[in-house]
This record gives C-alpha cells, structure tokens and sequence, in this order.
C-alpha cells in the first residue's frame, strides 16, 4: 500500500528550533554547539548507534580542528589518546625522505580514528548535554526550505508512523547520498564534479604501523600508502583501476604489492597482519554551490566531497560545523544573521583550497605510474623540490596541515 504524502500538519508534529539530518562529525558538532547554548535541537540518523560508532572513516585531523574542537568542550578523549605526527615520509626512486614538517612549522596532526571521535561527539550532544536524537529513522524528507517555516518528515523505526518536525532551520549533514542535497532545487544548484579515473584499494589490517608516521610511496606500479590508525591497526591503501572488485586482492597479493610499493634502501620490512576490510574507492571530488537554500544549509559531505588523496575530508566537516553552529546561535539567541550570511562564502573558501591541494597531490602520488614518461618525470620533478627547496618545503607544509592565515 502506497503511503499519503506526508503534510506540516501530519500526527502530532513536534517543534524544535534546529533539525539536525546526519549524526557524523559535521552533525553531531554543530549539535553539540547548539546544546551547549541551550537551543533545542533534534539529530536524525538512519543507522543505529552501534553502527556510526564503529563504522570505519578518517583518522586524521589537523590542529586548529582540535583546537576549534577543544573551544566548544568537544576534544577531551581526544587530547589524552590522539597520537600526534610531526612527520611524513616519501618513497620514490628507491629511496625513502623523510619530511619532518613539524620542524619546519612547529605545527603537527593529530590521529585520532572517526569511530572514535563520532563516538565522544554522541555522547557529549545525547548523554551529556541531552540533545535529542533519534537513529534508524526511514524515509527523512526536507519540507519547505525556501519559507520561514520548513518542516521534516521521518518514519519511526518502532512504530512505523510518520513523524513532523516544525523547526526554524535545517542543518544537512548527511553525507554524499543523504537527503539535504536532494532538498535543493536542481535549477538553482550547480555542482563542480572532477573524477581522477583511479581507484584505491582501502585497508585495514591488524597490524603495527611500520614506522611512525604516514608514507607515501610513490612508484611505477601505482601509488602505495600507509596511514597509521592505532598500535594495533593499520590503514593501507593501493592505486587500482577503477570500479575494481575487492575479489581480485587476495592477502598475498595485497601485501606483495604494499612490499613492491612502499619498498626503499634500508627500510624494515612491512609489519602484516590479517585484512578486516577491503573496499575499492573510485577517486572524485565534487564541490556544491550554493551550500544553503531558504532556511536549509548543508555541511560536511552533502555539500563537497574531497578524495581521501590529502586525508581533508574530516576537517572540512569540523570548519564547516564550527561556522554552521556558531552562526545558528547568533541567529537564534540574538537575531544577528551575518553569520549565516556569510557561511558558504566562508566554507568555500577553505573547500577550494583543500580541492586544489588534492589535485597536486595527485599528481604527486599517481604520475609515476599514470603511464605517461613526460607525467612520470613531472611527478618525480615535484618530490625532489620537497626536499631540495626550503620554499617548496614551507608551501607543501602549509598546504598539508592547513595553516594558511586567511582562506
């Protein structure tokens, strides 16, 4: 039996000031923020809490994340278990160069699983500071974003009845595949798409780190990269073809490949370990304008996807929170609205950066193998200036930690 169209005056609508669509790092922050100035706000999420908390993402978060994390009273578990880095290593031609960009900037990362971090952030928005949020919810639909009075609809996962909630504002932050960006009208949005035709093979392995930081191995059999994830799990990942199937990968393989491609003079050998996941992502970044329609804003993936070639997508989820969170308090506790004015313009700025920077760095990581001798020397070109001009150094620093002064 096909389900009425749901209307405003559905059930027993229930009223909250903010809607909260998606309970990642991007929702649950900007929850957490309107918690904490006592707006009443609702976060909606179609997984369980089980699974947002193990579910595994990126691990890398850069400084003034932590500390924009830390000023709201989001960082506590963070600061006393995050591992900090302070260097990366390079691997090409043979060889292995060290690049200790903490050195350099006095700045460094922090590595710190998503699980993890999603795992604090529900805790502090739902148990701490009693945000509602409802999980396993179906069929969630954004009503009316372009009046002052938008409304959400959703299924109920226990009773199956359709639920209405009347609020002031929506925060999308419901990834690439939610419902936020649907919300918006086709003719009004324009969405910048660059695909970099190939895969990786994402892993994760159990086992140690190999050394104390990340590698990138740059090699002409495709690119090779180690992410450390703790001291008992590791991150890997291997170019393949795009739309691959995990099938062709078995565990030999694999770590022949990871040997082949991180391999240089002198380094230990690769600590291995059993594979608990295998997933090929097909490398694209997208980047949507406008990130607010009426009373409807987007952060995080709904509103620009950046491959995980510089390890940003995270961070661009936490700038975006900050300003949408901050902006929403403005509004709602004093009317200032220039915050929300100027939130895309704000965003975007720091997301167009960060898509530039990847796309370098692709080509950095890819050229050797891309086929292509005039891309292969190029790309070899590139890594040598890291490490032979204090200029290209402090740049590539700047551009990887995210420290530029204005955006």
């Amino acid at each position: 039996m096909t389900r009425p169209l749901p209307s405003a005056d559905s059930g027993a609508p229930q009223r909250f000031s903010v809607v909260v669509v998606g309970a990642g790092p991007a929702g649950l922050t900007v929850g957490s923020i309107l918690r904490a100035a006592s707006v009443d706000c609702l976060v909606l999420e179609t997984e369980t809490r089980e699974f947002i908390e193990q579910r595994p993402r990126a691990g890398v978060i850069e400084e003034w994340a932590v500390h924009g994390l830390e000023k709201r009273g989001l960082a506590r578990n963070l600061l006393d278990r995050a591992e900090l880095h302070t260097a990366c290593e390079f691997r090409f031609d043979g060889e292995r160069y060290r690049f200790p960009y903490g050195e350099l900037t006095g700045s460094h990362h922090f590595v710190y699983p998503q699980p993890l971090l999603v795992t604090d952030l529900v805790r502090e928005y739902a148990d701490v500071r009693g945000g509602a949020i409802r999980f396993g919810v179906r069929d969630v639909h954004v009503h009316d974003a372009d009046t002052d009075r938008p409304w959400v609809s959703y299924i109920c996962p226990g009773t199956g009845e359709l639920q209405v909630v009347h609020c002031d504002f929506v925060a999308g932050c419901d990834g690439a595949r939610g419902v936020s960006r649907a919300a918006l009208p086709p003719e009004r949005v324009r969405i910048a798409r660059h695909d970099y035709g190939i895969g990786w093979l994402a892993l994760l392995a159990e086992a140690p780190p190999s050394t104390d930081c990340v590698l990138f191995g740059c090699h002409e059999r495709g690119f090779a990269g180690q992410m450390p994830r703790s001291p008992e799990v590791t991150r890997y990942y291997l170019q393949c073809p795009p739309g691959d199937d995990v099938e062709n990968w078995p565990h030999e393989r694999v770590w022949s490949e990871l040997r082949e491609r991180l391999g240089a003079a002198g380094v230990p050998p690769l600590a291995e370990g059993r594979l608990i996941e295998k997933r090929v992502l097909d490398m694209h970044d997208y980047v949507v304008e406008p990130m607010a329609h009426g009373r409807l804003f987007l952060a995080g993936d709904a509103a620009h996807l950046v491959a995980p070639i510089a390890a940003k997508g995270m961070n661009l989820a936490l700038h975006d929170a900050f300003l949408l969170g901050d902006a929403l308090v403005a509004w709602l506790t004093t009317g200032d609205g220039s915050g929300l004015d100027g939130y895309a313009q704000a965003c975007l700025r720091r997301v167009w950066d960060y898509q530039e920077f990847s796309q370098w760095l692709s080509e950095v990581y890819h050229g050797t193998a891309a086929g292509d001798p005039f891309r292969a020397g190029t790309a070899l070109a590139r890594l040598r200036r890291l490490f032979t001009s204090p200029t290209a150094a402090a740049a590539f620093a700047e551009q990887y930690l995210g420290t530029a002064a204005r955006y």
